[in-house]
């Protein structure tokens, strides 16, 4: 039987998500979500980019997705600018007894020691009341900082240091909320957007600091973060718009885990707009971008991971990796203990059911 699912948030990440739901016949799409006024009535095939008509019209109003009564919510709006909204949501559905997956609410990826406890209690009774499980991932925070990783590290004898980094080109990204109000891009340089104020690096990457920490059984004392910024050196246009000469066109962040006065585990990106910007800085594998997992010990580990797609370039399959990780999960959301499930507990997703070779 197939499992009844409802899509909220249909942007880069929720739009790819559907496209799966729709296609993918261990799913019956039960509704969607959206915030965009002009969105609402359109149905979901339209909404995913395919040529069919599913009969589902989007949905402004999250009680309606309830009414319809879906074994498990893929949640892909926005967490980052609207969290306590994100987390009364995702609670109001968990209380319902709705599974829920997705890449919306960072936080809970492994929110122990990054978030206060009161917070994690909340959802925790949640899902007790809804006999209901919450799990969310994507690539970075997500499988790139913690499957991966985990499964170099399965191989070791001894570990000095886990590094993770996303080293990509984002002119082709099209989030403008992203791209100028989370990251930053366009703001005079020194003018920091809330992503980078003091603490806030270490709460979004602090769930992938954590969660290795944990299964590596070590104890992290503190979390530190730092940033740097590079100018354009003149004006030039991106897909989201124009950069203006002086302002910021690179950025480098850097999320360490400290154990013992030492930088155990490291979160690293660098994000360019150009990839003449800032050469010094780390490369990607590939033209556009790459991920890395870098550990250092007995043996040591560079893997690049570089993703590709025939409908897109780097920011596209990146965006699409992480759509598949999310939608390829719920079979096992459905199945596992209520609440807050994390890489550590959920058993390996190994892509059952997507096999299907080009015709």
């Amino acid at each position: 039987m197939a499992i009844r699912v409802a899509l909220i948030g249909t942007g880069n990440c929720g739009s790819l998500a559907l496209k799966q739901l729709i296609e993918d016949a261990r799913f019956d799409l039960t509704g969607v979500w959206v915030s965009t006024p002009a969105k609402v009535g359109k149905d979901a095939g339209d909404l995913a980019g395919l040529d069919v008509t599913t009969g589902i019209a989007a949905v402004d109003d999250l009680d309606a997705i309830i009414d319809a009564r879906p074994d498990c919510v893929v949640y892909c709006a926005m967490g980052d600018t609207r969290l306590p909204d994100a987390m009364a949501d995702v609670r109001k559905l968990l209380a319902a007894g709705i599974d829920v997956v997705g890449s919306g609410l960072g936080v809970l990826q492994y929110p122990w020691q990054v978030i206060p406890d009161k917070y994690i209690q909340r959802i925790e009774d949640a899902a007790r009341e809804g006999n209901s499980t919450v799990f969310m991932t994507g690539v970075d925070p997500g499988f790139a900082t913690d499957l991966l990783p985990f499964a170099l590290a399965g191989t070791c004898q001894r570990i000095e240091q886990i590094r993770t980094m996303e080293i990509a080109d984002y002119a082709t990204y099209d989030g403008a909320t992203v791209m100028f109000d989370v990251m930053g891009f366009g703001n005079e340089i020194g003018d920091l957007p809330m992503l980078y104020q003091p603490g806030v690096l270490s709460i979004a990457w602090g769930t992938a600091i954590r969660q290795l920490a944990a299964g590596l059984g070590i104890e992290v004392d503190e979390i530190r973060d730092a940033v740097e910024q590079e100018p354009a050196p003149e004006d030039f246009d991106v897909a989201v718009g124009t950069i203006k000469k002086g302002t910021v066109a690179a950025v480098r962040f850097q999320i360490e885990g400290i154990v013992d006065g030492r930088p155990a585990i490291v979160v690293e990106h660098v994000t360019r707009l150009r990839p003449d910007l800032r050469p010094d800085w780390a490369q990607p594998a590939q033209p556009g971008g790459s991920y890395r997992v870098e550990i250092t010990g007995e043996p040591s580990y560079t893997l690049d991971i570089c993703p590709t797609s025939r409908n897109g370039d780097h920011n596209y399959a990146a965006i699409l990796a992480a759509a598949g990780r999310i939608v390829n999960a719920i079979p096992d959301v459905v199945g596992a203990a209520p609440g807050i499930r994390t890489t550590l507990d959920m058993p390996l997703v190994t892509g059952k059911g997507v096999y299907s070779p080009l015709s």
